[in-house]
């Protein structure tokens, strides 16, 4: 704990004080050193230029040039130094040892590949590398080979990689003029050294638990070496000094005295000696000395007085200097790897070695992938620079506040270099690049605004104007903006430690999502492209309608119109057609989805049909097509054929009551009915729809007709309080509210006495005209309340500070989208910390709570703050009250992710009509829903909200949750209904109301159960043991019977039968299965436990036997073919089935392990067959010769069986009949969808809306290991909606990535996932984003259209489009015209005015289905018989022929039938 605390305040606080630099002890000394010095040079450099050099641009260009030089120099670099790690070469180092292997050759001696002795006089480590205390030795590697020494290199340098290894002393030449002095066996005994081979053999151990010393010094007498005080210069560390050569060691002090190891018996055959870096084992086989360490086993051996270290790669030589010997080694951190030199190219054929590697060139700077990043780097940097210095000379900064300013320069700069990782805003573990250029980002952008400012402020005729009664200077308020960013750049460290400024793509999305929904009435982004997306597309329409009205002016002077009152009586006609224009463009923006995807997607086939018929044909032959794109793309063509003939009529229906003078005198009528509309749309029948109406009421009062079933079996019924709403919100939406805007837009423009008509103000109006329009046909509960609140406010309370009401209505929108924010925020606050909610687990939260009262102030303060900005408020209250719960377990099995996948297609369908026709309460955009039923728990997000269309994230919880989890859906799914307390008593409650208890609790909660019956197409689970179902082994072998019966199902029903009957090299391999004593006798395989036509006397499986229980099935399934086939007891097809049937069994008992008794192994190798994994046997490779007998035959027959075994205990008799079971197989293998879950057949099913599904799971959780057999059956599933808090929702996702990427909170029992019932804490943490959260699935971003939903386009008829009405109006012409020529005509019973054929048709089907088309001719590419279609009239007398039911005519019955001819359908 102590250290991850020491390091979140290095690499976290510090870190983000500094822009990126701190110390980090595991680097080295240069990369630190490195830090340091390019922090100091970006801070210093632009001080003391400003201090030493006049504020001249003399100064900017010197700073502004130095700071790009530096960083073009370090980036590029940076990038060439990766590009050599990613392409260049690698060259092995040079060694110091090649240089001593050339004097070697020279000397001419029996070792070559020694290094020479020491000179005269020199010590003996003279030619030995020392590092620190530790001495490394030059020494040739060694390989010991059959008694022989041969080297491995020639004199490689020797470098201590890896700890443990003892390091070679140097061994003097045999002819050197020095050699060392030879010490007998007993004096090495007496010095307390290694004996000879022969003592070693004696004692058996050296002084036991003897330790390597720090400088690997051998113990003696058990005492470890490590006692010893570290030495000097290279020499050991003892307790005592070190004895002089040829000093008895009896000299030395008692604490350090060796004794000759004679003097102890060995207590068993090894030792231990422990190093530095590990323990050493000594152990002895046939008079040879084993030391292993856990790096390798080195062999000790005696020649001539010196001992030899031996390993399997070299050896090494232990000798005595001053009366002990040496074992040298180094430690991990000593002992660098061995570096690798890279070729550096600077010129063609030039190049230079770089000792260096990657790991630790990303440790001293970022990596920029690309050039474009190295650019954009070096650009941030020069802009950094260059708005920095500026801002110092023009005096924008005194004193000490210089100094402070340098610091947020070098902190931006830096953080291009070396950035903070991870940074307090960044979302993810691990390296961000984002963040790596906000940093510079913001400053550029701050301190761009504070010299704007500062330019704006050097004016001296800035206006004083009055807004709303309030004078507003605008100096002072320049002044004051300025200040507060200058505050705001100081405050830079302190901002982006807490993690207050996102990062950049976050920032900028944002803020453009924030500018087209307050002024020009857009709905979301979804992302960068889709915030720059909308915005240009807002601003496309604006200047179209700015645009016309410039034209107006050129024409006929609009500007001086505005200027000058109008007649009442006349409205000019380019003003009509501006209303016209504005209210088509606003209705179709509001049409549109902000994510260009699919429309992309769209034009490109339009436009290039041939690449997406490519694209097509590929997923085609991956046979995993997925229906949802195209169906997106129908969705928008409709949209856009519908939107190019209502806009067109809404252009004429406006120009036309615009050019009359009715919104002059509609005002009061318009408000009052807007309020009366709105009041019982919006308030009266969401209220008596909840589930608990004004938190008072136990019941609903409109319930839905399935509120009292208990499984709805059908789709959810049309209710008429449903079509009543869906009437009213189209009429609030598409009549009320434009005629509101218009008349506001109207009444301007007739008393300009109200507002100075400018250019500005033309296009103030039709920023707030479209605004308005935008968000009325998107959000029309939204705008109700804005507008009663505008009305009762500029009415009543503010009258005299009321402007126009169209600006009015346009800041009240955006004033109440705060208001709004500010309320949701200070409710969750208000439920999250409130005493009588707090889970009391301890004494400390008793302690805590006073304490937090301080707290509440600041709190609020922050609330407001985040209301103005609109970002997530992240209280840190969840830290506070923790609990110790533990998880039961969760299920990891991502395979239920596929019911999430589903319910998600069907939200796709049915979400955006579902929500129009109230069944979710009010929404708007940002809202979160948790939809809860018996095992699925889903968290919706409601992104945008569209005229018509919404798009939705879903994210599904584990269906099996932790304990919190479980606690929270308990909540959630409890009733209140029984509770009668009130207060401490129980008085009981009224009929149909809750309770006081009851009552008080639901309002102190951060969610609501708005819909208790919400039905959506799914599937249903049932899961049944296999376990116990297989327990006994005559089920066991009922299920091997049912699994080879299913394999000569499928062999006779394929296609290929005749071709492997004929197949001669098959046919060759089946020879032995013909005859009829063959007997197959695998006992690991059949059994008569599991076999029905097992022979217990011929302990196997025969011909005969096989044919006595399955010759019946064979022959009957062939009977059923259309071509017959030959299935006598001798005939190849009983062969084949005989063989397979081998084949299918052994293959089973493979994959049991042949251990077919265990109730496990068998469990486990049927699964394995399930999954498709065969393991085929020697004998059976004759399978091989066409692939389809094992996947089409096999592997279906293997699945079938488990499903006919599940019939089999609830018609036990019915299935041991050939023909039902026939008849089963048969249904199955149309109706059901066998397969494992990981196949892509089963993911292709469901989210192909199969009825039926099978599979067999294999659940491996908490020790457990069991098998279930798992059906889907597709119903219709019911779910309670919970409508959340959105701030709840985004303050506790926003704690959660503080406290887990930045502070590094990794206890997974942490308080901020503990349960919370009042605010679902865990269920809201747990559905965030990974790493955050853990949901089991999270769908992409999915769009709804109003156009797929049934019911809702029953009621309003589907979309307009040409061709619909195209077919309309031919309909009524056809309809007229055949009756004209008809009453002209004779009487007759039967006339046939369409000229064709007097045959009728006596299909009611296909009458009624063509009785709307009658004009549009349809090629049909199925046959030309069905071509030669055309729907006839036929009439007949009122009366007669009443056995058809038609067209009901006031004179006559009409009648449409089919006739040969032409062909009309309906589109």
């Amino acid at each position: 704990m102590g250290s991850q605390l020491v390091q979140t305040l290095r690499q976290g606080v510090w870190a983000s004080l500094t822009g990126g630099w701190y110390h980090d002890p595991d680097q080295n000394k240069f990369n630190n050193s490195c830090h340091l010095y390019l922090w100091m040079f970006l801070l210093m450099l632009p001080l003391l230029l400003h201090l030493a050099l006049p504020p001249t641009t003399m100064a900017l260009s010197i700073y502004c040039t130095s700071v790009t030089i530096f960083f073009i120099i370090i980036k590029m670099v940076n990038y060439r130094l990766h590009v050599m790690f990613d392409e260049g070469d690698v060259v092995t180092p040079s060694s110091l040892s090649d240089v001593i292997q050339g004097a070697e050759n020279k000397n001419n001696t029996s070792d070559a590949c020694l290094p020479n002795p020491p000179p005269q006089g020199a010590d003996s480590r003279t030619h030995l590398k020392t590092i620190g205390r530790v001495r490394v030795g030059v020494c040739p590697w060694w390989r010991l080979r059959l008694g022989t020494w041969t080297p491995l290199h020639k004199c490689h340098s020797f470098s201590p990689s890896r700890p443990g290894i003892i390091h070679p002393r140097r061994r003097p030449r045999p002819n050197s003029p020095h050699p060392e002095p030879h010490r007998t066996e007993e004096q090495l005994v007496t010095e307390g050294h290694l004996g000879t081979e022969g003592q070693l053999g004696t004692e058996g151990q050296l002084g036991t638990e003897g330790q390597l010393g720090t400088e690997g010094q051998l113990g003696t007498e058990g005492k470890p070496g490590t006692e010893g005080k570290p030495g000097t210069e290279g020499k050991p560390g003892t307790e005592g000094k070190p004895s002089t050569e040829g000093k008895p060691s009896t000299e030395r002090k008692p604490s350090t005295e060796m004794k000759p190891s004679t003097e102890r018996k060995p207590s068993s055959g090894r030792s231990w000696l422990a190093g530095g870096s590990g323990r050493f084992r000594l152990t002895s086989r046939s008079g040879r000395f084993w030391l292993t360490s856990r790096s390798g086993r080195f062999w000790l051996t005696s020649r001539s007085g010196r001992f030899w270290l031996t390993s399997r790669s070299g050896r090494f030589w232990l000798t005595g200097r001053s009366g002990r010997d040496w074992l040298t080694e180094t430690s991990t951190q000593e002992k660098p790897s061995p570096k690798l030199y890279y070729k550096l190219k600077l010129f063609p054929g030039k190049w230079v070695n770089i000792l260096y590697d990657r790991l630790t060139l990303l440790a001293l700077l970022d990596r920029n992938q690309d050039v474009v990043e190295n650019i954009v780097a070096v650009f941030l940097a020069f802009l950094v620079a260059f708005l920095g210095f500026i801002l110092l000379n023009h005096g924008c900064f005194k004193d000490i506040w210089v100094f402070q300013f340098c610091v947020v320069i070098a902190s931006c700069q830096y953080s291009l270099l070396k950035s903070v990782q991870p940074d307090a805003a960044s979302p993810t573990h691990g390296h961000n690049q984002i963040v790596v250029y906000s940093r510079a980002a913001y400053f550029c952008i701050f301190c761009g605004l504070i010299w704007i400012l500062e330019q704006m402020l050097r004016r001296k005729d800035l206006p004083v104007s009055t807004v709303y009664g309030i004078t507003i200077v605008l100096a002072d308020a320049l002044t004051f903006l300025r200040d507060i960013l200058v505050g705001l750049t100081f405050c830079f460290p302190i901002t982006f430690l807490l993690g207050l400024f996102p990062q950049i793509n976050t920032f900028m999305i944002y803020l453009l999502e924030q500018i087209d929904i307050h002024f020009f009435g857009g709905t979301a982004a979804t992302g960068l492209h889709s915030a720059v997306y909308s915005i240009f597309r807002s601003l496309t329409a604006l200047s179209l309608l700015y645009g016309f009205c410039a034209i107006i002016n050129i024409s006929i002077g609009f500007y001086s119109i505005l200027k000058e009152p109008w007649d009442e009586q006349h409205t000019p006609a380019l003003f009509s057609g501006f209303c016209g224009l504005l209210v088509a463009l606003s209705y179709h923006l509001s049409r549109q989805n902000s994510d260009p995807t699919v429309l992309m997607s769209l034009i490109k086939s339009k436009l290039m049909p041939t690449l997406v018929d490519s694209e097509e044909e590929g997923e085609d032959s991956e046979d995993i097509k997925d229906p949802l794109p195209e169906k997106l793309m129908n969705s928008v063509k409709e949209i856009l054929l519908s939107d190019l003939v209502v806009c067109s009529i809404a252009f004429i229906l406006t120009f036309a009551i615009t050019s009359s003078t009715v919104f002059l005198s509609l005002k009061v009528v318009l408000y009052a009915l807007a309020g009366t509309v709105g009041f019982v749309t919006h308030y009266l029948i969401p209220q008596l729809r909840k589930h608990h109406p004004w938190l008072w009421i136990s019941h609903p009062v409109l319930k839905s007709n399935e509120y009292s079933q208990y499984e709805p079996r059908d789709n959810a019924q049309l209710m008429w309080f449903e079509r009543l709403y869906v009437g009213l919100l189209c009429f609030e939406k598409y009549v009320v509210y434009p005629a509101i805007i218009l008349s506001a837009l109207t009444n301007d423009v007739f008393h300009p006495d109200l507002l100075v008509f400018t250019y500005c103000d033309v296009l103030l109006m039709t920023v707030a005209g479209m605004k308005l329009l935008r968000t009325s046909f998107c959000n029309p509960s939204f705008q109700f309340v804005t507008l009663i609140f505008t009305i009762v406010f500029f009415e009543f309370d503010c009258s005299r500070a009321s402007e126009t009401f169209l600006l009015d209505f346009f800041i009240m929108s955006i004033v109440f989208h705060k208001l709004s924010d500010l309320l949701h925020k200070l409710n969750f606050i208000m439920v999250y910390i409130a005493p009588w909610q707090i889970s009391w687990g301890s004494a400390f939260h008793a302690f805590a709570q006073p304490f937090a009262v301080p707290h509440s102030a600041m709190l609020l303060l922050q609330t407001f703050i985040t209301t103005l900005f609109y970002t997530p408020l992240s209280p840190f209250l969840g830290m506070y009250f923790t609990s110790t719960f533990i998880p039961p377990g969760c299920d990891d099995n991502n395979l239920n992710s596929i019911f999430y996948e589903y319910l998600t297609r069907s939200l796709q369908h049915s979400l955006c009509g579902d929500l129009m026709l109230g069944r979710w309460g009010n929404y708007s955009s940002g809202d979160c829903f948790i939809l809860a039923s018996d095992y699925l728990n889903a968290f919706v997000h409601l992104i945008e909200i569209g005229n018509g269309l919404v798009t939705f994230q879903l994210r599904g919880l584990e269906f099996r949750g932790t304990y919190c989890q479980q606690r929270e859906v308990e909540a959630i799914t409890e009733g209140v209904e029984e509770d009668d307390s009130c207060c401490c008593c129980e008085p009981g409650h009224l009929p149909n109301v809750l309770s006081c208890n009851a009552a008080f609790n639901l309002r102190w909660l951060a969610w609501e159960v708005t819909t208790t019956k919400y039905l959506l197409e799914g599937y249903s689970i049932s899961e049944n043991n296999a376990a116990t179902m297989l327990q006994v082994y005559d089920l066991r072998k009922l299920l091997v019977s049912y699994y080879l019966k299913s394999i000569i199902y499928y062999l006779i029903e394929s296609l290929k039968l005749q071709t492997w009957i004929k197949d001669p090299s098959i046919t060759k391999a089946l020879v032995s299965y013909t005859k009829w004593h063959h007997i197959e006798r695998d006992p690991a395989v059949f059994s008569i436990k599991i076999d029905e036509d097992y022979v217990h006397c011929l302990q196997g499986v025969t011909r005969a036997s096989f044919c006595n229980i399955y010759l019946e099935w064979i022959q009957y399934c062939a009977n059923k073919l259309e071509e017959p086939v030959d299935c006598d007891e001798d005939s190849p097809l009983v062969t084949l089935c005989y063989a397979l049937s081998v084949l299918g069994r052994r293959s089973l008992g493979t994959a049991s392990h042949n251990m077919f008794n265990s109730l496990e192994s068998f469990l486990y190798g049927f699964n394995t067959l399930f999954k498709g994994d065969f393991r085929i046997a020697t004998k059976d490779e004759w399978v091989f010769t066409d692939m389809d007998l094992l996947q089409k035959v096999v592997v279906p027959g293997v699945r079938m069986s488990l499903k006919l075994h599940q019939d089999h205990f609830t018609c036990l008799e019915e299935t041991e009949e050939p023909a039902i079971l026939y008849k089963a197989i048969s249904n199955y293998k149309i109706s059901l969808v066998i397969c494992h879950e990981s196949d892509p057949a089963w993911r292709k099913a469901v989210l192909s809306s199969r009825d039926t599904l099978l599979t067999l799971r294999h659940i491996v959780d908490d020790g457990t290991d069991e098998y279930k057999i798992i059906m889907l059956y597709k119903r219709h599933l019911s779910f309670k909606v919970i409508k959340i808090n959105k701030e709840c929702v985004r303050g506790l996702w926003a704690g959660q990535q503080q406290e887990l990427v930045f502070l590094r909170n990794r206890n997974p029992e942490r308080g901020s996932i503990q349960n919370s019932k009042q605010a679902l804490r865990n269920m809201i943490n747990s559905s965030c984003d990974q790493p955050l959260g853990y949901p089991m699935y999270v769908s992409p971003l999915t769009t709804s259209y109003m156009g797929t939903h049934k019911q809702l386009r029953s009621i309003w008829g589907g979309p307009l489009s040409l061709d619909g009405i195209k077919t309309w109006l031919l309909s009524k012409w056809v309809r007229k015209d055949n009756l004209t020529s008809c009453n002209s005509g004779v009487n007759m019973e039967d006339v046939d005015c369409a000229g064709g054929s007097s045959s009728l048709s006596h299909n009611p089907n296909s009458i009624t289905s063509q009785s709307l088309s009658l004009y549009q001719a349809r090629p049909n590419r199925t046959s030309q018989a069905n071509r030669q279609h055309t729907a006839g009239l036929v009439l007949y007398r009122r009366g007669t022929h009443d056995t058809f039911k038609g067209i009901v005519h006031p004179s006559y019955n009409i009648k449409l039938v089919s006739l040969p001819g032409k062909h009309y359908t309906s589109k």
